[in-house]
């Protein structure tokens, strides 16, 4: 098939027209000249996180973490620079001498905040840190609830236990916030839809007499879509009577939905099947106008995933050029030995059914319900009369569906084949049985049944006895 790029000549214009949901599913539209539009974003932050990219969201979590630390490490060594914690100070020895020392080595004497001779002992506002390194260390072990037992914060400044207090708070609150957000993008079943598959192509055939466009859908899990539902919309440019353009007016495509079969049991490739009827958009729709047409079809499968009970949808689409008019879709089920097998290898393939009208549905619509000329004047021709079956038609649609592969000539001419040595069979056993029933009917005048049995080309002839003729009324009644 011809890649047109996921663009169409639009009708009557030069110009090409973009599609309007892509064959991942992603509708191709852009929002511009939004109002507040960070401020709206912003507001609902949880989506906003859940919807980005994983390179942002890992990056949002990596910043919000280094920030709270360096944040609640600048607190801290705030607080220790304005305590003087920094500062040299006299530390009481063990005969009573006063020595310059820093609070780093502070040995802890005086536990009750007394030295020797009941003079106060000096005590910083956190243990063991002398720089900024140390303050920002402390906040991470705070933050993180490490504890290696080294750093720690002491009652001297009431502050410092403050701080402590608030970033743990705040700790708990940016872990629920970031793993939540995680674990919500992580559970969420996007990536499911990666499994979920529709055909590359659909086609417009005759089944069950109507005319219907169909397309093919597939689960490429084992696990079940569950409550499987597909509906389908015409996307196509509108003018109204008072002259307004809709370039984009959304029309539903009825696939089922009064009768129940929109629901599917997703277990292996279904095709859907909406019947183009009166109240179809594409009732007036042939073989010409779809190759000059502009529109799309989109088409949607929801469900809800059988492990996490989460609602997925799956999109695609199709433009006019994408449908094939007169195609159905090859067979992928076959039965092997005692189990179902499926050919994912022909999910894609369609093969050519040349009994297809040309005729839009309106038009066979109305071709039958015209009075038959060849008929009696109040007799109707029925739709299927008007549907042109060429010579090995039957044979060429079944012996695909059964060899699923074989090439088309080489399947139509082995119909012609075998309905020619058919013919000439018949031909033959219908001159042997003039022979034989005129040699029996001279012999004298009787009443003879003949038995052909074609298969073993042999006839059998049986002379009737003369009976009493029925009755016509009573053998009408009986």
């Amino acid at each position: 098939m011809n890649n047109y790029d996921g663009k169409i000549l639009t009708r009557g214009s030069g110009h090409l027209r973009s599609r309007f949901v892509k064959k991942n599913g992603q509708c191709n539209i852009v929002f511009a000249n939004m109002e507040e539009k960070r401020q709206r974003y912003l507001a609902d932050i949880f989506t906003t996180c859940v919807d980005i990219r994983w390179r942002y969201l890992l990056l949002i979590f990596c910043s919000t973490f280094l920030l709270s630390w360096l944040f609640f490490g600048i607190i801290f060594y705030s607080v220790s620079l304005v305590h003087g914690d920094f500062d040299e100070h006299p530390v009481m020895k063990g005969d009573g001498m006063m020595v310059g020392a820093m609070h780093g080595v502070y040995n802890g004497l005086g536990a009750a905040g007394e030295g020797l001779g009941g003079q106060k002992q000096w005590k910083p506002c956190l243990l063991h840190v002398q720089g900024f390194v140390g303050a920002l260390l402390f906040s991470m072990e705070t933050q993180t609830t490490i504890g290696y037992g080294w750093r720690c914060v002491t009652e001297e400044c009431p502050v410092s236990v403050m701080t402590v207090v608030v970033q743990s708070i705040v700790g708990c609150i940016i872990d629920s916030f970031m793993i939540g957000t995680i674990m919500a993008k992580m559970a969420r079943p996007k990536k499911r839809n990666q499994t979920l598959v529709f055909s590359k192509n659909a086609v417009i055939s005759l089944r069950d007499g109507k005319l219907c466009l169909m397309w093919r859908v597939g689960n490429l899990r084992k696990s079940h879509i569950v409550e499987a539902h597909v509906r389908a919309q015409l996307l196509r440019p509108y003018v109204t009577d008072e002259g307004e353009f809709i370039p984009l007016e959304q029309m539903d495509l009825n696939v089922g939905y009064d009768e129940g079969t929109d629901r599917l049991f997703l277990v292996s490739p279904l095709v859907v099947v909406h019947e183009i009827d009166k109240d179809s958009p594409l009732y007036a729709l042939s073989r010409a106008d779809l190759e000059s047409d502009d529109f799309e079809v989109v088409v949607i499968l929801e469900g809800m995933v059988e492990a996490t009970a989460m609602t997925t949808q799956v999109r695609s689409s199709y433009l006019a050029r994408e449908i094939f008019w007169g195609h159905r879709f090859e067979p992928v089920i076959f039965e092997d030995r005692e189990r179902y097998k499926v050919d994912y290898a022909r999910f894609h393939n369609t093969y050519e059914v040349p009994s297809t009208p040309h005729l839009s549905a309106k038009e066979l619509d109305e071709a039958a319900s015209r009075p038959s000329s060849a008929a009696s004047g109040t007799a109707s021709r029925p739709t299927k009369d008007l549907i042109a079956h060429p010579l090995g038609a039957f044979c060429y649609e079944n012996e695909v569906a059964l060899n699923c592969g074989d090439e088309e000539e080489d399947i139509f001419d082995a119909c012609q084949t075998v309905g020619k040595q058919k013919q000439d069979r018949t031909t033959s056993v219908s001159v042997d049985f003039q022979n034989m029933f005129q040699d029996t009917a001279t012999s004298g005048s009787h009443n003879v049944m003949c038995v052909l049995d074609m298969d073993n080309n042999q006839m059998e002839f049986d002379i009737l006895q003369t009976t009493i003729p029925l009755d016509p009324l009573t053998y009408k009644s009986e």
